[in-house]
């Protein structure tokens, strides 16, 4: 009874206080960030009652007060479920004219509301400078310099995407973000067609962004313009030397306004019609030069680039022989964590060790992957005893020092004791080594039931079971040899052995993409169909991952005479698993039934078709 009074209270106070907060009176301002010179725009605040007196705003500097404060009051009514709620407030609203460049504060507004004191926080706009392509300070009405509103052109300068790193000299593995951001002094209705770069030498991570991105208004190079950051990629080099990052292309669609020649369009148009106008745009390239990790790579270094931290725990110090016992180790930090190898863990000797598992939990950043990887080692100890697991050494290269760091985890001491059921007479326990070693001094049991006696002098020794016993052995043994030698001359061509198990590897990885497609997890089931498909031309037309491109496997296919038909279907599988990372997720997963299927159907015509 106490606990569902605590409860009911709990209940209560949490109503009262989601009440409380929804009629707190307070100010909301409202103005644009940024605005430029000679602009004029609207500043309003809003209290959301309308029992409101003694309104006042403190002097506003850097602008003309063209109009205000006036005066507008709001009332709704909404029916949810049964029950009514209004809602009331009133606006004070100013036009201002900015005068003159810089960063100007507006101060907070008071007032009396329901017979309480009330404030406004007060907030910055900035000043950009006038526009020096037009003779207005807005975007709006902007046109570029030598430009004709009769003529539907653009200029260079009217609309543009630039293109920038982060960095352009890095380490191996070493984060850099790259960043397509639109400037727009034109009216941009969108994109009809963006071509990415292939991102070649990198793993590539696009940073999430908000859907409903913010336009901000940027003086660049002279202009004002709206702008805002369209894709970012966090990429990873996977080699040294100077890397490339191919342009970028948009297909642009921008309206724009010309003078009307048409009295009618004149008239219902204010003089101005409106035409599409189509722009390709393309960014230029980005050189990155990627150097190796410095000599001297200490002992424990699994690849890991970036900051880190490790920590580890040990599920218990106190088990009974063939217990399970669990080692967590956890990497935290930011950088390349999805790529770090799993550390080795030195467990003793006579432990029943099985293969980690791996759970990663972490999101894009424009510093890299920032979150934590656990890495669980099941071990199983099989005899009685005291034991240390030694502390784990892991090692990283911190981007920031340009130096190797080493961090040390916790040693653990282990006691084993006896399992249960071993006792001194009994072998219940087969992995028990002290129980088999006291068996030798124990009393042997007495032969019960029926006994099969032999004539004293009747010796195996020499009898056809005798060599038949040694010369069977002998026949395996020859068989194994032969067998093993043909195996091991077929291993030692390593470009045959990828040959011959290319298929068998593309289609295990497949199978991983159709358990992920029964989950509709997009995302990594089309990293694993791209996998597939690149690791199996790789392995059957034997060319190494650094040089593995759409256009080198199309050549190499061609050579082998695989149909044309089947290469533009697997190039357009890649195309569409590539794509498929920038798709609205309801595109994603309607698209996967018919790309599994797509790519199981091409690589098995390809394998019917290439012979070695």
């Amino acid at each position: 009874m106490k606990k569902i009074l605590y409860i009911w209270i709990l209940l209560n106070i949490m109503m009262f206080t989601g009440i409380y907060a929804a009629n707190q009176v307070g100010i909301t301002a409202n103005a644009p960030d940024a605005v430029a010179v000679g602009d004029q725009f609207r500043l309003s605040f809003t209290i959301n009652t309308q029992n409101v007196r003694d309104f006042r705003v403190g002097e506003i500097k850097g602008f003309d007060v063209l109009m205000g404060p006036s005066r507008s009051q709001q009332s709704s009514v909404q029916m949810i479920n049964g029950k009514t709620t209004s809602t009331n407030s009133i606006t004070f609203t100013y036009i201002l004219m900015a005068n003159k460049e810089g960063t100007f504060t507006i101060p907070a507004a008071t007032a009396q509301a329901d017979g309480k004191e009330v404030a406004s926080t007060p907030f910055q706009v900035k000043v950009l400078p006038k526009d020096e392509a037009s003779g207005i300070g807005g975007i709006g009405g902007n046109e570029s310099q030598g430009t004709s509103r009769n003529n539907a052109s653009l200029a260079a300068t009217d609309l543009f995407i630039t293109s920038t790193t982060s960095k352009t000299t890095v380490y191996e593995q070493e984060a850099v973000l790259l960043t397509y951001k639109i400037y727009a002094a034109v009216d941009l209705r969108g994109f009809d067609n963006v071509k990415l770069p292939d991102f070649k030498g990198f793993q590539s991570q696009e940073v999430e962004l908000p859907d409903d991105r913010r336009w901000e208004l940027e003086h660049y190079r002279g202009r004002n313009y709206r702008t805002t950051i369209y894709r970012q990629f966090v990429l990873f080099p996977q080699q040294t030397g100077q890397l490339e990052i191919e342009s970028a292309r948009f297909d642009a669609s921008v309206v724009r306004a010309t003078e009307a020649i048409d009295p009618f369009d004149a008239f219902f148009n204010r003089g101005n019609s409106f035409v599409e106008i189509k722009k390709t745009l393309t960014t230029p390239k980005i050189l990155v030069n990627v150097n190796p990790l410095p000599s001297g790579k200490p002992e424990g270094f699994t690849g890991g680039v970036g900051d880190f931290s490790i920590s580890s725990a040990l599920s218990s110090n106190h088990v009974k022989a063939n217990d399970a016992v669990t080692l967590k180790l956890t990497i935290s930090g930011v950088g390349n964590l999805k790529l770090i190898k799993a550390p080795e863990v030195k467990f003793p000797e006579d432990f029943e060790i099985y293969d980690p598992k791996v759970d990663n939990q972490f999101r894009i950043t424009s510093t890299g992957l920032s979150g934590n990887q656990t890495i669980e080692y099941l071990v199983i100890p099989r005899n009685a005893g005291n034991y240390k697991i030694p502390a784990l050494n892991f090692s990283y290269f911190d981007t920031k020092t340009k130096n190797y760091k080493t961090l040390t985890t916790e040693a653990y001491e282990l006691q084993v004791d006896k399992g249960d059921g071993t006792t001194s007479h009994t072998v219940s326990n087969y992995n028990n080594k002290e129980d088999l070693r006291i068996l030798n001094e124990d009393i042997r049991f007495i032969k019960q039931n029926d006994v099969k006696l032999r004539p004293r002098g009747g010796y195996f020794f020499n009898s056809f079971g005798y060599w038949l016993f040694y010369l069977i052995p002998l026949v395996i043994f020859i068989i194994i040899v032969i067998i093993y030698r043909r195996q091991i001359a077929e291993n030692a061509n390593v470009t045959k052995m990828k040959n011959k198990k290319a298929n068998k590897v593309a289609l295990k990885r497949m199978k991983e993409a159709g358990k992920l497609l029964s989950v509709s997890n997009c995302d990594q089931f089309y990293d694993e169909v791209l996998k597939a498909l690149w690791g199996y031309t790789s392995d059957k037309l034997n060319i190494s991952s650094s040089m593995l491109s759409k256009d080198n496997i199309e050549g190499k296919l061609q050579e082998h005479q695989v149909p044309q038909e089947v290469i533009n279907e697997f190039i357009n599988i890649l195309n569409t698993c590539e794509f498929a990372r920038f798709a609205p997720g309801e595109e994603k997963s309607q698209n996967m039934d018919k790309v599994y299927t797509s790519a199981l159907d091409t690589i098995g015509k390809m394998e019917n078709t290439i012979k070695h």
